[in-house]
């Protein structure tokens, strides 16, 4: 596990964050060790997951007394920042690091309603099924274009609203052509990152 501090982020939720200035050390020195370490994407809060936990703040009812699902989550910012709401809370990740550190928050904030899990978006069970599944800065490989249009179909045919949160970038542009049918709303969110505005789509879909 990578080396964490307690960060406040708003209306005081506090989190376990690894440190970011410590995450590139100790990648490489466990790099050393074994050269096929995966480098922690997981371990920052994106400007995706802020604009999503942005758009969530001012959009309450479409979680509230829910069953929501963060797939790939990460940290689980958006999660986090909603557990008061909701009914159920499933913060995912296909990272066995971050899902240890999703349950370090969960304990952290005594969350009896939330569980983590580790999730590969190419298998999902079709035993998991919630209200609102969230989804931010997801499809940045074109290689994940196709399972991830298959998992959104799916829970949208079981009647999920999924939401997504995307920068935007041109190579994305085929994946929300795929999706468009099934877009209902969307608006730009911007998020100031390292000194720059960068605009966060934000996407509701549903049937």
């Amino acid at each position: 596990m990578y080396p964490l501090s307690l960060v406040d982020f708003h209306d005081g939720l506090s989190l376990y964050v690894p440190d970011l200035e410590l995450v590139k050390s100790t990648y490489e020195d466990s790099i050393i060790q074994n050269k096929n370490t995966a480098f922690p994407f997981w371990a920052k809060v994106w400007p995706s997951s802020k604009a999503m936990t942005t758009f969530l703040q001012s959009e309450i009812s479409l979680i509230q007394s829910k069953r929501v699902l963060e797939i790939g989550s990460g940290i689980g910012l958006p999660s986090f920042s909603i557990a008061s709401h909701v009914a159920e809370l499933i913060i995912s990740d296909y990272s066995s690091e971050a899902v240890e550190l999703i349950d370090r928050n969960i304990t952290h904030l005594s969350l009896p309603h939330a569980k983590s899990m580790r999730i590969d978006w190419n298998a999902i069970s079709d035993d998991i099924h919630a209200d609102v599944v969230l989804l931010s800065d997801i499809n940045y490989n074109p290689d994940d274009f196709t399972p991830l249009l298959s998992m959104i179909q799916c829970f949208i045919a079981a009647g999920s609203t999924v939401i997504i949160a995307t920068p935007q970038r041109i190579m994305t542009n085929p994946f929300v052509e795929s999706i468009k049918p099934f877009i209902k709303r969307s608006l730009i969110i911007p998020v100031e990152e390292m000194n720059h505005v960068l605009d966060i789509g934000i996407l509701i879909l549903s049937n």
